[in-house]
C-alpha cells in the first residue's frame, strides 16, 4: 500500500489475506481523527469520506476481526471511502488496484484506520 504509519499511531496491526485471485492487504491503526483524515486525502478517494451504517461491505471480509478488531462494517457510525490508484496514475501504489478505507471512532480523540487493498 506504501502507506506511512504516522507518529504517535498505536495498535498497529497488519495483515495479508491470501485469495485465489488476488490477494487482500489489510492495515490497521489508531491515531488523531485529523491525521486519519490527511491520511484519507493522501490516497487521492474516489469521493469525500461519508458516514455509512454497519451494513456497509468491505472486501477485508472478516480479516480485521481475525486482528481481533471489530470490522469496519460492523460499526454503528464509519467513515467510509475508496480510491483506485491506477485511475489518478499514482505510481507509489502501481501495484495495487483498489483501497478501501474507513474510519471509526475510538475515543472522542482517537480513531481506528481500517485500511484494506486488493
Amino acid at each position: 500500500m506504501k502507506i506511512q504509519i504516522p507518529p504517535g499511531a498505536t495498535e498497529v496491526k497488519g495483515a495479508v489475506r491470501v485469495q485465489p485471485q488476488e490477494n487482500i492487504y489489510l492495515l490497521s491503526f489508531v491515531t488523531s481523527g485529523q491525521t486519519a483524515e490527511a491520511i484519507a486525502e493522501d490516497l487521492h478517494p474516489d469521493s469525500p469520506l461519508a458516514v455509512e451504517g454497519p451494513a456497509s461491505s468491505s472486501l477485508s471480509g472478516e480479516g480485521f476481526r481475525h486482528l481481533d478488531l471489530t470490522p469496519p462494517q460492523d460499526l454503528k457510525s464509519v467513515l467510509t471511502t475508496s480510491a483506485c490508484p491506477p485511475c489518478i496514475g499514482d505510481s507509489r501504489r502501481r501495484h495495487v488496484q483498489g483501497i478501501e478505507i474507513h474510519i471509526g471512532p475510538v475515543s472522542r480523540d482517537r480513531v481506528r484506520v481500517y485500511l484494506a487493498a486488493y
